[in-house]
């Protein structure tokens, strides 16, 4: 069954919704096998245009020939060393693609770590001025390794000897941005590389709202270092909120346009942070919780 759920998430025509349909109507996902494409697309409600497409990677040798050559380890939602905290958020990933130490996956506490591609001079130093405690502490720091913000917190997390997840919104064949190909070999030595796209997949401007819900659902809470007002890191602080994740902000001044993102958070509920304390203060009064989740 294990084989069929990779084998399916790979193919073409559908998503996970419908994945999570079949294993509903047929928990070995066996049938699936034997129906026509024409069935396929009445039984589930698939285009016929996609039920055809589908059918066809369905029955392609050379697709599950792939699978079983990966150059990495695979973790499906059946697995005992699938992460507890993904299996409570919505949409929960059915495939992950690892390179690296993946019992970082079951380490708590867990911080993600995100912000603008485009950060202020302030950035850095702030960034290492908050992380470097938590680091120090055994914390591990989470993000999605694109430029900016994201590489600071991997490349400082690695500079003190942490431990880093990454995640991608691509394949490991397709490292973007192209400059953190050597940022990506390190994580995969020293810490765990994430994906829930196969190797062979590029990134796609889609992936990256749906990777964000990883980044934030493995972690106790998310740490915003700077967020534009209109920025693609608010989907990641929405997605948090969701899951009932924490959410930290670190203000900045006024006068830059990379910090107003951070304090319409703070506005709205966010915690403001100034040091790592901040962030500790919270994880001994919450983050029991989620500690107990991710034992069961």
């Amino acid at each position: 069954m294990r084989d069929r759920l990779i084998h399916l998430s790979r193919c073409r025509g559908i998503g996970r919704r419908t994945i999570r349909r079949m294993l509903q109507h047929d928990p070995t996902l066996k049938q699936v096998y034997y129906l026509s494409s024409s069935y396929i697309s009445q039984l589930y409600g698939i285009p016929h245009k996609k039920a055809k497409t589908f059918y066809s990677d369905l029955h392609n040798s050379h697709l599950m020939q792939q699978i079983t050559s990966e150059p990495c380890t695979i973790i499906t939602i059946v697995d005992e060393n699938y992460p507890n905290v993904l299996k409570t958020i919505k949409d929960a990933p059915l495939v992950l693609y690892a390179r690296g130490n993946t019992a970082l996956l079951d380490r708590m506490p867990a911080l993600s770590v995100i912000g603008t591609r485009n950060p202020s001079p302030e950035a850095l130093p702030k960034t290492e001025r908050i992380l470097g405690p938590l680091i120090n502490s055994g914390w591990t720091i989470i993000s999605g390794m694109a430029k900016g913000v994201d590489s600071h917190a991997h490349q400082c997390t690695l500079s003190g000897r942490g431990k880093t997840i990454a995640v991608l919104g691509g394949g490991f064949g397709h490292i973007y941005p192209k400059q953190n190909i050597s940022l990506f070999q390190q994580i995969s030595e020293q810490g765990l590389v994430l994906s829930e796209y196969a190797a062979s997949v590029p990134p796609q401007k889609h992936h990256f709202p749906e990777r964000n819900r990883i980044i934030s659902g493995l972690s106790f809470g998310t740490l915003v270092i700077e967020a534009k007002e209109r920025s693609g890191t608010l989907i990641t602080v929405d997605q948090a909120l969701d899951q009932g994740r924490e959410v930290f902000a670190v203000p900045g001044s006024p006068l830059i346009p990379q910090t107003k993102g951070n304090h319409r958070m703070i506005q709205d509920g966010a915690k403001l942070v100034l040091e790592a304390e901040d962030i500790q203060d919270e994880w001994e009064t919450a983050g029991k919780y989620l500690m107990q989740v991710n034992r069961q």
